[in-house]
């Protein structure tokens, strides 16, 4: 992730995106992130988003569709991201 805090909001609140884990594909930025909420609801909560970005970097409202050869590298760009990679430690083990 850049210098610049990228935002969120959902119905349910709103926050930044603590850490990002993001690939480049050829259609694609595969990306998954850790949403810390800092208003509404669901305010001091995580939550994980597996989502993607477009070539110019615009976020996509639609599903994440990754290939199985990219998974590799995308678990390498989790390395860099250690609360995020713990998050989706209890999700498979």
């Amino acid at each position: 992730m850049g210098n610049k805090q990228k935002l969120f909001s959902l119905f349910w609140g709103s926050g930044i995106v603590e850490e990002e884990a993001q690939i480049q594909c050829e259609y694609h930025l595969p990306t998954i992130q850790l949403l810390k909420f800092t208003a509404g609801k669901a305010r001091g909560s995580y939550e994980i988003r597996f989502c993607h970005y477009n070539q110019e970097g615009r976020f996509q409202r639609s599903p994440l569709i990754l290939d199985a050869e990219d998974v590799p590298r995308l678990k390498l760009a989790l390395e860099q991201t250690p609360k995020l990679k713990k998050f989706l430690d209890r999700l498979v083990n």
